[in-house]
């Protein structure tokens, strides 16, 4: 599949840069754009960015000699490589993507939200991908950097986008929503997150709501209609809410949890009512289905089409992943972590009860939860009380933040817990805290290094 036209001298026109290097070049157009010159295709655009451990430029010559890249988009002229100059290379791939996105009259369709954003994301490309050839973001490139990247990868054939947008600060979501100028948005939730920045819910509303800047007068929203904050928001558009409420225009009814089977429910709009079941773990998928399915009928699609889409769902990493690893069930959900989010998660770890033999273990490994602001304590405890009040077998916890949510466990009156301040220390005892057929959630913000709970875990035996 081929980009549209992009050549070095619009490139360079776009950015506001200046192309440097042999003239036979400039008017040549460019097959993709990427920042890792071990990955870039021949005729590509290398992007030299500056980070905080390494400089892209170092690599630019690599890109071009080693890699076939046909030039690179820098902060200066490199020698004797076809560059276009600028001052800031990620400003100028953000000024790119803005001008490239323009050229596309598909329907694009917007993540956005404090929980279930990868989830909605992969649902409803998988429903729209019954109908349309879809590009969606790639793993979890929502950022200012992986929204162009993203962006730039649409080619001539695509037929729909669905783009996630993530933030952490406000500004942060105009600079993203002017790139991606979304014909439908999905608000997914408002959450406790990034609150060091955000303050408060309130402002973590606002901030994600500065999307609804860049939309036109007939795009529109499909907010969670169970979200006490969304179900009233006036976002000067068109409005579809989705949820489990009578006055949902998408509702689910009949929810039904398989534990790991996944869960069952009837999704109904306007006067159909499909039978679906969502392959995956946890009750709180219902609202990714939901969303999928209000985008697919706002776009024409038929119940049948946006049943098999959900059907073809397949959890994406780290995120409510269920192994059976032939000594434990493992519940790799360590991605990220906020209240929300765990709290769902132990809510359906709490669930399967009747689905273990009753000598094994439901086991929560536990760790911090990142910008939560004043209220992080609080709002770990709180995560500690309701894993008692699941029925959590044994819970372990690790971090500084982490023991908080001990505390709250234990004064609520569950059971078997262990604290550690290091993951690297439960590292060291993790096959005295897990038995044979346990089943076991591991949960905490992305900056835990988590990932190594869960391969230790993948190993015993």
């Amino acid at each position: 599949m081929k980009m549209k036209s992009l050549t070095l001298e619009k490139i360079a026109e776009v950015t506001g840069g200046k192309y440097v290097g042999p003239m036979r070049y400039r008017n040549d157009r460019i097959s993709c754009v990427s920042m890792d010159s071990r990955e870039i295709d021949e005729g590509g655009l290398f992007v030299c960015v500056k980070g905080q451990r390494v400089d892209g430029h170092s690599f630019a010559r690599d890109a071009v000699e080693k890699s076939g890249a046909l030039a690179c988009l820098a902060e200066r002229a490199l020698p004797d490589l076809p560059c276009v100059v600028v001052e800031d290379t990620k400003k100028a791939l953000r000024d790119l993507a803005e001008y490239y996105r323009k050229l596309f009259h598909i329907p694009v369709v917007g993540i956005i939200g404090s929980v279930g954003k990868t989830t909605a994301k992969e649902l409803t490309a998988r429903v729209l991908s019954r109908r349309y050839l879809t590009l969606k973001t790639p793993a979890n490139l929502n950022n200012e950097l992986g929204v162009p990247l993203t962006l730039l990868q649409l080619r001539e054939e695509h037929e729909a986008a669905v783009i996630e947008m993530g933030i952490s600060d406000f500004g942060e979501m105009r600079t993203l929503a002017r790139m991606v100028r979304p014909d439908i948005v999905v608000f997914t939730s408002v959450g406790y997150c990034h609150l060091e920045k955000l303050g408060d819910l309130q402002g973590v509303l606002r901030a994600k709501s500065e999307v609804f800047e860049f939309m036109d007068a007939d795009a529109i929203a499909v907010l969670n209609g169970d979200d006490e904050l969304l179900r009233d928001l006036d976002t000067g558009t068109r409005r579809v809410l989705y949820g489990t409420g009578g006055d949902c225009d998408v509702r689910a009814e009949n929810v039904e949890n398989l534990g790991f089977d996944g869960v069952s429910c009837d999704i109904v709009f306007d006067n159909e009512r499909v039978f679906t079941l969502i392959p995956a773990f946890g009750s709180h998928i219902v609202y990714g289905a939901l969303a999928a399915a209000a985008v697919g009928r706002i776009l024409g699609d038929s119940g049948e089409q946006i049943l098999r889409g959900i059907a073809d769902y397949r959890p994406v990493g780290g995120r409510a992943n269920v192994t059976d690893t032939g000594y434990i069930t493992l519940i790799d959900d360590c991605y990220n972590a906020n209240p929300n989010s765990m709290a769902a998660a132990i809510r359906s770890l709490g669930t399967i009860r009747s689905l273990s033999a009753p000598q094994n273990k439901r086991v929560a490994v536990l760790g911090d939860m990142k910008e939560l602001g004043v209220d992080s304590a609080q709002l770990h405890r709180a995560m500690g009380e309701l894993a008692a009040r699941c029925g959590i077998d044994s819970l372990v916890c690790c971090g500084e933040e982490a023991k908080a949510i001990y505390d709250g466990f234990l004064a609520a009156g569950g059971g078997k817990a262990r604290y550690y301040l290091r993951r690297d220390d439960f590292l060291e005892d993790i096959a005295e805290t897990v038995d044979l057929g346990d089943v076991v959630l591991v949960k905490a913000s992305h900056s835990m290094g988590f990932e190594r709970i869960v391969e230790a875990l993948k190993a015993l035996r």
